[in-house]
């Protein structure tokens, strides 16, 4: 499968909840990470999604928020932190890539300015949040 999210991950279902009119699907990483989607019961059941089943997790890197320090409330559900692995700035743009203790990478494409005023360079701590409606789950086959 090839798509251009810049972030893929490889996982299992861990569980499906089913609501009215979308699903909450919880998938383990297998490296100690977590992400939760928010779904359509439709494409729940048309991907046959159950726990076990293995299922890629997709993220564009300009729906991950950046956050750097500890305590701070949000309505995220999906909260990835661990090290600056590469900071590249464009002409507005930045590129940042976390490395994650588990291996997986997380990329995110912020302003300058936000690497700026984050004071984000390698090695630094940083999570990225990610809204459980921004994730896009894909089987393959």
């Amino acid at each position: 499968m090839k798509t251009s999210a810049r972030n893929q991950f490889k996982g299992s279902v861990e569980a499906v909840n089913l609501g009215a009119v979308n699903a909450e699907v919880k998938v383990d990483l297998g490296s100690g990470d977590h992400l939760v989607a928010i779904i359509t019961n439709e494409s729940a059941r048309n991907l046959e999604l159950a726990p076990g089943k293995p299922v890629v997790a997709l993220i564009k890197a300009s729906s991950v928020i950046l956050m750097t320090g500890e305590g701070a409330m949000t309505s995220a559900r999906n909260r990835l932190c661990g090290k600056v692995v590469a900071c590249t700035e464009g002409a507005v743009n930045g590129e940042v890539i976390i490395g994650l203790p588990g291996g997986n990478q997380l990329t995110s494409i912020i302003t300058n300015e936000s690497i700026r005023k984050l004071g984000l360079a390698v090695g630094g701590e940083v999570c990225g949040l990610v809204k459980a409606s921004s994730i896009i789950l894909a089987i393959e086959g």
